[in-house]
């Protein structure tokens, strides 16, 4: 089998969400034997590489603003590259992992008579505008739709009348495992980049000074942003007693880190999925996230971690307080990772593999 999979970014310029996600998938598929290429772009000159058994395309994504149709949050000028890649290639299934790539994906399709895949990286809704159009239409469109979690499956459902097919992401138990023992002082970690306003970092600051009144030696580590100047426009002051900042862009920077910790915390609001959860769980980490979304369905009990409910400090600050505590108890690391196993990348892969033959062979 052929598979193209599309997206504006890829290693190494993003290393966390989708891109990371997408990583995993296509060397995953390349690993089964099937011929996998990531159509991305970059800022630079047109490359192609093979990195992991994966070809990875990277055509020039042009600076400003031209092309963009009022969307300044979105990719779009990248794309008649990306359709030149797509249609050079011989390919049984395109698939798109971000909204304005499925305009290329679907478009491919209906001329070759072969099939396309959409998946929702998030809680879908209907914006209005042009966007709200081109989401629409990269749903209505596909072949098939996938959706992180049951809970991003009924977003989509509500927001367009779409019945997808969940798949959960998943990741290599073999790189995120404990590396070692936890650091000394009581350790919070959150690996979310806090230049996005729904990742809830003001929320977490705030209740991490009101953890430290009863936990006084306690640390929050935090994944040095890569656009402090975004930090700062949201009024986030990381300059504070037990705040540490820390290069956590690498997997082996993940995995040191996650082992050091004695809680992960994921406080943003809107997740499909919470994929940095998992990865602390198999590092045999308790977490915290907020109990909406897909995060329910990671954080499945109290022996593995704690869910809070609102945007309210003290409510947060108590469910780290309680996770501290059961990172200390006897077994809280092997039914942490025994969670995480449930969400083994094979499984993934093996997934999408089985969705894109039976579309092949419809």
């Amino acid at each position: 089998m052929r598979a193209s999979l599309l997206h504006p970014c890829y290693w190494p310029e993003v290393r966390r969400g989708s891109e990371r996600f997408i990583h995993d998938l296509a060397i995953g598929l390349a690993r089964r034997g099937h011929a996998t290429r990531v159509i991305t772009s970059h800022r630079e000159r047109r490359t192609v590489s093979e990195e992991e058994g994966v070809t990875v395309i990277r055509g020039w994504r042009p600076p400003g603003r031209r092309l963009q149709l009022g969307m300044r949050q979105d990719f779009l000028t990248h794309l008649p590259g990306s359709a030149r890649e797509l249609w050079r290639g011989d390919t049984d299934v395109a698939h798109a992992l971000y909204m304005t790539d499925a305009l290329v994906a679907h478009a491919w399709s209906a001329r070759t008579g072969r099939p396309s895949v959409y998946s929702l990286m998030g809680i879908p809704d209907r914006p209005p505008g042009v966007r709200g159009t081109i989401l629409s239409n990269a749903v209505r469109r596909a072949d098939a739709v996938v959706a992180l979690s049951a809970a991003a499956a009924a977003a989509a459902h509500e927001a367009f009348g779409a019945d997808p097919t969940v798949i959960v992401p998943g990741v290599d138990l073999a790189t995120f495992s404990e590396a070692g023992p936890r650091a000394h002082a009581p350790t919070v970690l959150c690996t979310s980049a806090l230049e996005d306003q729904r990742k809830r970092g003001g929320l977490l600051l705030e209740a991490f000074e009101l953890l430290r009144a009863s936990v006084p030696d306690a640390r929050l580590v935090l994944s040095r942003p890569g656009d402090p100047a975004a930090v700062a426009a949201l009024g986030l002051d990381l300059d504070r007693p037990g705040v540490e900042l820390a290069p956590l862009d690498g997997q082996d920077e993940l995995v040191a880190a996650y082992s050091s910790a004695w809680v992960s915390v994921l406080p943003s609001v809107a997740e499909a999925f919470g994929l940095v959860l998992v990865e602390a769980l198999a590092c045999g980490r308790p977490v915290v996230g907020r109990a909406e979304g897909g995060v329910p369905e990671i954080v499945s009990g109290p022996e593995v971690g704690r869910l809070f409910h609102a945007d309210d400090p003290r409510e947060l600050a108590d469910a780290l307080a309680e996770a501290l505590a059961l990172s200390g108890e006897q077994g809280t690391a092997a039914a942490c990772r025994a969670r995480a196993e449930q969400f083994d990348v094979a499984r993934c892969v093996e997934g999408y593999e089985r969705l894109y033959e039976g579309l092949i062979g419809r």
